[in-house]
């Protein structure tokens, strides 16, 4: 069975036309209230769930809608351009789905599939600890097999979605012994919540809500696993042990290729609003558009936002084929998250006081930014991450 499904140009134009209306009339109007009130938009995520973005890379055959990565990406950057944070809230919940979709046995991917596509059970990916970052292979938490159950003990942070959401992809230490280490860790699909009853799971609770620069729309908060039991063949993702460091990595190169497709929005929208601003802003008795420092400034950020569509484009084509893509997820995930951050600033800089104020949407894309250099591993992984491919693809 193909994850994807092919779909025409019509149809994705339709998919995009759909969104680009739900961002003019419900999203834009609340977008900037919501974010400084650090609100979680129930009401928008509802327009998402009927949307269909909780299942989007979900095949047909559960429920999801199967669009490829290319579409998916021009979604994220759509959206983005907007108001990043809704991308948070299914794209760490697709990242999750997908792990389900390409590692898990039939029998998990009929019973938990259907019901992330349909938003039912909405979650994330559990990887950060207060110890473990970037370096996943640094993790404590441990699972432990007794008979048909997994004990589960340790505490995740960062999570996104960990509050709001209902259930979690989490990287645990099924052999803490291991060498090396990554074969000891293994992937479960955590509930906090039972999935018929709704009712809350003993041994898994929520820390506190992290408080953030930025990306105020989602919460991130942090997950604490008290002898927490779960059932080994629904959880146990694959029904193997020890392959969980992988799936997280294959989780990864999505989520690098969707931090870069916000990066696009990003710096999209900061540069829309920038030529727009300097044809009306007039300094010396001409608009600033006209200054050759403005000029310099717009013409390097048209190029650099141009050249990042690119490279997610080029991600994205390569993840559809079913490649491995760490070097393209890595190089577009690293020019696209600096590109936004350059283009943002540079923005807030054309606009001047008013790029400063928080009644103009610069201001937030400007505290956003920063996030997608740190986020789904840092910018200097991810240059290690191009170099290592880069000799592996070109052996001397």
């Amino acid at each position: 069975m193909a994850d994807t499904i092919v779909h025409s140009e019509a149809d994705e134009r339709q998919m995009l036309d759909a969104i680009a209306k739900w961002i003019k009339t419900k999203v834009a109007p609340v977008a900037l209230k919501l974010e400084h009130d650090n609100e979680w938009p129930a009401d928008l995520v509802a327009d998402m769930t009927e949307l269909g973005l909780f299942g989007a890379l979900v095949h047909p055959d559960y429920g999801g809608l199967g669009l490829s990565a290319t579409t998916y990406t021009r979604i994220v950057s759509l959206i983005s351009e907007e108001w990043m944070s809704l991308t948070g809230i299914f794209n760490t919940h697709m990242m999750m789905a997908i792990i389900v979709q390409k590692f898990g046995t039939d029998a998990q991917r009929a019973y938990w599939l259907p019901k992330f596509a349909s938003g039912e059970m909405r979650g994330g990916l559990g990887l950060t600890e207060p110890d473990a970052g970037s370096d996943l292979q640094g993790i404590r938490t441990v699972a432990k097999r007794r008979g048909d159950t997994y004990v589960v003990n340790g505490t995740k942070t960062w999570i996104s979605n960990a509050i709001e959401g209902h259930c979690v992809a989490l990287l645990v230490k099924t052999d803490p012994d291991a060498v090396p280490r990554h074969r000891g860790m293994s992937m479960l699909i955590v509930p906090k919540i039972d999935p018929q009853t709704r009712k809350p799971l003993a041994g898994v609770r929520n820390g506190k809500k992290l408080g953030k620069l930025g990306y105020k729309g989602i919460d991130s908060g942090e997950f604490i696993f008290e002898d927490y039991e779960c059932n080994a063949s629904l959880c146990l993702v694959g029904g193997r042990e020890g392959e969980g460091f992988y799936m997280a990595t294959g989780g990864l190169e999505l989520g690098r290729i969707n931090i870069a497709a916000r990066g696009v929005g990003i710096a999209r929208r900061a540069l829309r609003e920038s030529v727009a601003y300097s044809q009306v802003r007039k300094t010396m008795g001409k608009p600033i558009c006209e200054h050759q420092a403005i000029q310099l400034k717009l013409g390097e950020m048209a190029a650099k936002t141009r050249a990042a569509e690119l490279l997610v484009e080029d991600a994205a084509r390569a993840y559809d084929s079913g490649e491995r893509v760490d070097m393209e997820a890595g190089m577009a995930k690293w020019f696209a998250s600096e590109t936004a951050l350059e283009v943002a600033t540079e923005a807030m800089r054309i606009h001047g006081g008013y790029g400063y104020s928080t009644e103009y949407v610069l201001e937030r894309l400007y505290r956003d930014a920063p996030l997608l250099c740190i986020g789904e591993g840092t910018n200097e992984l991810q240059r290690i991450i191009i170099a290592k491919q880069l000799i592996k693809r070109n052996p001397a």
